[in-house]
């Protein structure tokens, strides 16, 4: 059976994955250190992470061009890449995040990669995995409990003016219903009526902690730091305040141990945390990077959606929290997408066209340029499509290499780990050529709040103007106060686009971003500008993706993608 016949899926359900002992074995993981999830996946314990190892170790970051309809691959290249070095004689090993079930059941799907560059168990890691997710929720939610009850409970030292809270509820699905509600209704025994609402698990603060926290201690002072109102003589009111840090801990600790599973080609993979990088920093955890840099020689993770976004957040915001220094940034593409984005018609991406292929090439040009800013080098990974040209191919290569930029093509999606060796070969020539002291941020930590934010808005997005409303401007001020002046920025927009106007399909410069609100992380220790319409609780499409699934009567899941 062709490759082209078979579904992600059915490609995964017809591997016969290794005893996770065996994977453990070739990073040599002793089986006392496991706590197994059945037969293939099995969570790590911290102290496996040394910082030697890590300091040693060769990071490699994948992301890519602004996404489209089109999709364009980025963890399916990081697993092809991470089989390919494995091929050519390196210990490496894949570390991503684990998939919401938002995505999932919603428009995205799932997070596992695609074709012959897939982890697995699919189905598990896709759905419940090792319960991350949920115990995330959880402690989120219990917070909120106990949050309320502090306001109901007229004898609690702390006055906490309903009024002024934050601090919202969670949960892992798409349900735009539940953006904005009202609680606490029904009388004095049910609560303080006010407003509140939910957002996506993903973009939860608890989620953002877990993923940069170093150690159960750092996690225990970041969980208590959490803000969520104030009292009526306008005092702040933390998680510590209410006595919440040790609950909220206790769920999580399970949750804090990385996940170990493995690739279709049998090569090790490390699963770890899940914030979006529209609306959160969109990296899995520091833990989990450095537990895969303690264990081999080298990393390759991926930062979600665009450069612009994820890569720029894991440099900006991940790899200042956990001292980490990538030495090669991988740019994701396809001809499709690039094609989507010079203002091709969907339905017509299958058709060779060096013109709209031209046009949309600002949109990763200005991707790799801002890679470049970091002081990292770059390389175009091109994902390779069977209706794919010859002619589109030389096309695209030329026009990069005239800006300074590698290309690789890549068919790891049909091919495996043999797929991308000419990528793999290619990223171990930047990683022995690379000097980590060349790495900057684009920012420094104590500039003014706004300035930072037009720093990524020009260098990153493009803007010429930053708009600042009357809330965000009151918000800035607020967070000033509180002092979080000194924390790095983690913003919230549309992946679709620079701009905040995801219809903007097609790359420009010289736009205004606009700023609506601003939130405060204060346990994560980030910053949230709200950009035009963004919210951190999707909903589903009109057609999801959880139409098309079922449970066969022998308990073989079906439709899952």
């Amino acid at each position: 059976m062709s490759n082209s016949v078979l579904s992600d899926l059915e490609i995964a359900q017809k591997a016969i994955p290794l005893p996770i002992q065996k994977i453990a074995d070739k990073l040599q993981i002793q089986a006392s250190d496991l706590n197994t999830y059945g037969n293939y996946i099995s969570k790590l314990p911290l102290r496996l992470i040394e910082e030697d190892k890590v300091a040693a170790s060769n990071l490699i970051l994948v992301s890519a061009i602004s996404p489209t309809p089109a999709g364009e691959g980025k963890t399916t290249t990081t697993v092809g890449l991470n089989e390919a070095l494995n091929l050519i004689g390196k210990k490496s090993i894949a570390v991503l995040r684990e998939p919401s079930l938002g995505p999932v059941f919603g428009m995205k799907g799932g997070a596992t990669g695609g074709g012959y560059a897939q982890v697995i168990p699919m189905e598990d890691i896709n759905l419940h995995f090792t319960g991350d997710f949920s115990a995330v929720e959880k402690a989120h939610n219990l917070l909120s409990a106990l949050l309320d009850n502090a306001i109901q409970n007229k004898n609690f030292p702390l006055r906490i003016d309903a009024r002024t809270v934050v601090w919202k509820r969670v949960m892992d699905m798409n349900d735009r219903a539940l953006r904005k509600i009202n609680i606490g209704l029904g009388g004095t025994p049910n609560g303080i009526p006010r407003e509140s609402g939910f957002d996506i698990t993903a973009a939860s603060e608890v989620m953002a902690i877990l993923c940069l926290s170093t150690s159960i201690e750092d996690l225990k002072i970041r969980l208590g730091n959490i803000y969520l109102g104030n009292t009526f003589d306008g005092q702040p009111v933390y998680a510590k305040d209410i006595h919440a840090v040790g609950g909220m801990a206790v769920l999580l600790k399970n949750a804090i141990q990385p996940n170990l599973v493995q690739t279709l080609e049998g090569n090790p993979a490390i699963i770890h945390g899940g914030p979006f990088a529209n609306i959160a920093q969109g990296t899995n955890t520091i833990l989990a990077t450095k537990m895969g840099m303690s264990l081999a020689d080298f990393v390759v993770t991926e930062a979600g959606f665009g450069f612009d976004l994820g890569g720029e957040k894991f440099l900006d915001i991940k790899c200042r929290v956990g001292n980490l220094k990538p030495k090669a940034i991988v740019i994701v593409a396809t001809l499709r997408a690039l094609k989507y984005h010079g203002g091709m018609p969907l339905e017509e991406l299958k058709n060779p066209s060096t013109d709209y292929l031209e046009k949309g090439l600002g949109n990763l040009l200005q991707h790799l340029n801002n890679a470049k800013k970091y002081g990292i080098q770059p390389i175009t990974a091109l994902n390779h499509f069977y209706f794919d040209t010859e002619e589109e191919i030389k096309f695209l290569k030329s026009k990069l290499m005239e800006h300074g930029y590698p290309l690789a093509v890549c068919r790891h999606w049909a091919e495996g780990g043999k797929g991308a060796t000419e990528l793999a070969e290619k990223v171990v020539d930047i990683c022995n050529q690379s000097n980590k002291s060349d790495f900057k941020y684009l920012y420094e930590l104590n500039q003014d709040i706004e300035n930072k934010i037009e720093i990524i808005a020009k260098e990153i997005y493009g803007a010429n103007v930053v708009e600042f409303s009357t809330k965000a401007i009151s918000d800035i001020k607020k967070i000033k106060k509180l002092g979080g002046n000194q924390f790095p920025i983690c913003m919230a927009k549309t992946q679709y686009s620079f701009t905040d106007d995801p219809s903007k399909i097609v790359h420009q410069n010289d736009f205004t971003l606009h700023i609506r609100e601003v939130e405060f992380a204060s346990g994560a220790q980030f910053i949230i500008p709200i950009c035009g319409e963004m919210m951190r609780m999707p909903g589903l499409p009109n057609h999801p993706a959880s139409e098309q699934m079922d449970l066969t009567n022998d308990g073989v899941v079906i439709g899952l993608s």
